[in-house]
């Protein structure tokens, strides 16, 4: 892609915080910034991924197919310490080009899901490559242009319900069985919410229950309806772990988890994020 078109993408994802229109609308696109590998200097390329289980995230180098890897990859190659931006956090992260089966099992999930990607492998003689980034732990999460607290945990609420849209979305236009990518994105999904809710519960109304005592029904009200969504999770997470599941099946699962959350979102938004807001960051 032209560099101006790619720094078009990148300014809208970081204004939008991942919201994009045009081709990218509704996919799943990160910014990615590795060290050249000659110049030293940075460079982001807004790249598609695939959620891999919570713990790394997958994107592949296909370059639309062309002959050689793109330039992002070999900078990475060379330089696996990269940075990602997903539209609500920031983060460092490790690169891992996968091999094997490995490589081949995470490529036939992606193929599963668009087969664009087989049309790009069926274009070049090359093995298009598949590379894990794996998040470097160092220190609390960075939510990309938060203003103030309130404003970043708005953001982390976004992309959550952004998420769960796709989701909703690829169930419902989803053919006769599940498949194993929409699978993982689901578990995935799971996966991020719980931790997300067990930081609240262990930090976040902690915090706000020793500087505002008055709200302790609030927040005890709060913690019930994390409650109420952690039972509707692991009935997602069953419904998705059966082989062979009808997507039909899922749809209402993730429909009913849809209205709970919702509802908890916009409570904890109009209850937390005033506070939050006169707080400094």
């Amino acid at each position: 892609m032209p560099n101006d078109f790619n720094q078009h993408v990148i300014d809208e994802f970081r204004a939008g915080r991942g919201r994009l229109s045009g081709p990218f609308e509704g996919g799943r696109i990160l910014l990615l910034t590795t060290t050249g590998g000659r110049s030293g200097a940075a460079h982001t390329t807004p790249v598609g991924f695939l959620p891999d289980g919570g713990e790394r995230v997958l994107v592949i180098a296909s370059a639309g197919g062309a002959p050689s890897n793109p330039d992002w990859f070999h900078n990475l190659v060379a330089t696996p310490r990269v940075t990602v931006e997903d539209g609500v956090f920031t983060y460092a992260a490790e690169a891992e080009v996968l091999a094997g089966a490995e490589r081949d099992a995470a490529f036939a999930r992606a193929v599963e899901r668009d087969p664009g990607w087989a049309e790009y492998q069926a274009k070049t003689s090359r093995i298009i490559p598949v590379v894990a980034l794996r998040a470097i732990e160092s220190g609390p999460p960075n939510v990309t242009g938060a203003t103030s607290w309130g404003d970043g945990l708005k953001a982390v609420h976004d992309g959550i319900r952004r998420e769960l849209g796709l989701i909703r979305k690829e169930i419902a236009e989803s053919g006769p069985g599940l498949g194993a990518q929409l699978r993982i994105n689901c578990l995935t999904l799971c996966k991020g919410l719980h931790n997300h809710h067990a930081g609240e519960d262990a930090a976040l109304f902690p915090f706000i229950g020793s500087r505002h005592p008055e709200l302790g029904a609030v927040l005890e009200l709060m913690r019930e309806e994390h409650a109420r969504i952690a039972a509707l999770l692991a009935r997602l997470q069953e419904a998705v772990s059966t082989d062979g599941v009808d997507p039909g099946l899922v749809l209402p699962e993730v429909e009913r988890l849809t209205d709970e959350l919702e509802r908890h979102l916009l409570h904890e938004e109009e209850q937390v994020i005033p506070l939050l807001d006169a707080a400094a960051m």
